[in-house]
C-alpha cells in the first residue's frame, strides 16, 4: 500500500496487476475501507487483464481525516433537509468524485472502469456524469439514484445504524460491527463468523474514526437526486442490487437501471448490503463479463 495526493488530500491506495492494462477503480461505501474489497476479488479482476486500484475514501482508513471541518450536527442537518433547505455540510459526494479523478491523475490513468458500492456507487455515477470522457464503464452496486421517491431503509436497518458501540473499547466496537452485519448483511452469502470477527477487528485496528464516518454520512444524506443527469450517461453500465437489501431497497437499483440508457440490471437473490467473500465471488462473475463487453 502507498499514498498519494489527490484533490489536495492524502489518499491511501493499493494496486493489483500491470499498469499497462485497462484500469478498474474500486470505490468503497460509507465507512468502508479499501480492505473491505477482498484481496482475492481484486486479484481475480487483475488476473483477467486489468489494473485494479482500491483506495480509502477521505475521512476513512489511512487516508486524510478532515477533523478541521468539525462534527456535523446530524439533527440540524436532517431538519434543514426536511424543510427543503440546503444545509452547510463538510463536503459533498461530488467532492469525493473529484477525489477519484485526482487519484486517476496521480496514477497517470486517463480512463478507467469505475466500480462503486453503496456510497461508492453514488460517487461512481457522478464520475460517469461529470467525468464521462474518463469512464470506460460504470458498475453501480447496491446504490441509488438519490430520488426522494424511493422506499426508505427498513426500520431494522435504520435502528442498528443509528446506534453506536457501547464504548470505544476494541471489542465493543467489533461487537457493534457484527451486530450491523447481522442485520444488513447478505442472508444468502453469509460470512463465516470467525472470519467476519477477525475482519471487523482488523478494520477497527486499522482505523476507528467516528467523526470521519459522520462527515461521510452527511454527504450521503445531503446528496442531490441524480434522476435528471443519469439519462445522459453514455458509459456501458451494469447495475447490481440485492433483493434482500434492507438498507437500500432493491427498488433503488431498479430505478437507477431504468434511468441509465441501455444499462444492464442484475437483481441478486440473497444479497444484502455488505461485501462478504461469498458475495464477492458472485459479484466478480457478474462484473468481469461486463468489463469485457465494454
Amino acid at each position: 500500500m502507498a499514498h498519494l495526493i489527490s484533490n489536495g488530500l492524502q489518499l491511501e491506495y493499493e494496486t493489483f496487476g500491470s499498469p499497462e492494462n485497462p484500469a478498474a477503480i474500486l470505490i468503497a461505501g460509507l465507512g468502508f475501507q479499501l480492505i473491505d474489497w477482498p484481496t482475492f476479488f481484486c486479484q481475480k479482476i487483475a488476473d483477467a487483464g486489468y489494473y485494479v486500484v482500491r483506495f480509502d475514501n477521505r475521512d476513512i482508513g489511512l487516508s486524510q481525516k478532515l477533523e478541521e471541518l468539525g462534527v456535523p450536527d446530524l439533527q440540524g442537518i436532517t431538519e434543514q433537509l426536511q424543510a427543503g433547505e440546503s444545509p452547510k455540510i463538510p463536503y459533498h459526494i461530488s467532492d469525493m468524485a473529484g477525489d477519484v479523478a485526482g487519484l486517476m491523475d496521480a496514477l497517470s490513468i486517463q480512463k478507467a472502469h469505475i466500480i462503486g458500492m453503496s456510497m461508492g456507487g453514488m460517487i461512481a455515477q457522478l464520475m460517469a456524469i461529470f467525468y464521462a470522457d474518463r469512464v470506460l464503464s460504470l458498475t453501480s452496486i447496491m446504490s441509488t439514484s438519490g430520488s426522494k421517491m424511493l422506499p426508505p431503509p427498513a426500520a431494522a436497518a435504520m435502528s442498528v445504524l443509528m446506534k453506536a458501540p457501547a464504548s470505544e473499547d476494541l471489542e465493543d466496537v467489533v461487537a457493534f460491527g457484527l451486530e450491523v452485519n447481522d442485520v444488513i448483511g447478505s442472508p444468502g452469502f453469509r460470512w463465516d463468523r470467525e472470519e467476519l470477527t477477525e475482519h471487523v477487528r482488523t478494520c477497527v485496528q486499522r482505523c476507528f474514526c467516528p467523526t470521519g464516518y459522520l462527515r461521510q454520512y452527511t454527504a450521503v444524506q445531503a446528496q442531490n437526486s441524480r434522476t435528471r443527469e443519469l439519462p445522459g450517461i453514455t458509459a456501458p453500465t451494469l447495475v447490481i442490487h440485492g433483493k434482500d437489501d434492507l438498507l437500500i431497497p432493491h427498488e433503488a437499483g431498479e430505478d437507477t437501471a431504468r434511468l441509465i440508457p441501455n444499462s444492464r440490471l442484475e437483481l441478486v437473490e440473497g444479497m444484502g448490503h455488505d461485501l462478504s467473500p461469498a458475495l464477492c465471488r458472485h459479484l466478480s462473475d457478474l462484473i468481469l463479463p461486463h468489463l469485457k463487453r465494454a
